[in-house]
């Protein structure tokens, strides 16, 4: 364990388990959550040991995008997502990263989990990239990675429309995850875990980032479209009484 926000566990021989549970601010981008995050990956780094990764949530909740303050401080021109970039940990991480979804993944929490090698998804929760919702549009890579991991077609909905989908709603759209009832999630990550971990870790390692190239290589380009638009979207006043009064609802 790291510290309260998030835990750090050798589950087995090979496998640790990074769990954010910052009960406090239902697993939103808190400070401490992110500080969490961060110390997370680098002591992972550090293990000669570990093949894989599990980064999952706690209860019904996997990460739930940034917090009022947070937004409103990009409003304000105090800072941007990109500050301090967290959301690309897990494709940065120098061996596989699997994104246990058990609970819900909203805006930049989805997306981050999106980053990941490899997605499960939990029938019962919901799945969103709500930028718009408050009238900004999409940050943290959101509008690379949707198209790369689901289509264009349905990336684009999903931007668009900042709509709620249940993982029975993405399942039946036929998304390329694995979707089960959320008490599965983590057997389901366990077993792709244990298949992964019984390669050379330096195997691994380089495949992964030969797979990820693309994605690494074209990334920033991406990033910085979007902190193009966000500085002509997210600085109008209905922007701010929308993070004001729509915050936290569904």
């Amino acid at each position: 364990m790291l510290d309260k926000e998030v835990g750090l566990s050798e589950v087995e021989p090979g496998i640790v388990q990074l769990t954010m549970q910052d009960r406090a601010n239902k697993n939103t981008f808190s400070k401490e959550l992110i500080i969490g995050l961060i110390d997370a990956f680098k002591t992972i780094a550090s293990y000669d040991h570990c093949k894989v990764v599990i980064l999952t949530g706690y209860d019904n909740y996997f990460a739930s995008g940034g917090t009022q303050e947070g937004l409103l401080a990009i409003y304000k021109n105090e800072t941007t997502f990109s500050e301090v970039n967290f959301y690309s940990l897990a494709l940065d991480c120098n061996v596989p990263v699997i994104s246990a979804m058990q609970g819900h993944g909203i805006g930049g929490g989805f997306v981050m989990g999106l980053f990941a090698d490899f997605v499960i998804l939990s029938r019962e929760s919901v799945y969103t990239t709500n930028f718009m919702r408050y009238g900004f549009t999409p940050g943290m890579g959101a509008t690379y990675i949707l198209e790369k991991k689901l289509g264009i077609v349905l990336a684009e909905e999903m931007l668009m429309t900042a709509d709620n989908y249940r993982g029975a709603d993405l399942e039946k759209r036929g998304i390329p995850f694995p979707v089960c009832p959320r008490a599965d999630v983590m057997e389901k990550a366990m077993d792709l875990a244990r298949k992964l971990a019984e390669k050379p870790k330096a195997s691994l390692s380089i495949l992964k980032r030969h797979l990820t190239r693309s994605i690494q290589s074209q990334l920033p380009g991406f990033i910085e479209q979007e902190l193009a638009m966000h500085e002509r979207t997210f600085h109008e006043p209905e922007v701010k009484d929308r993070i004001l009064s729509l915050f936290g609802k569904k």
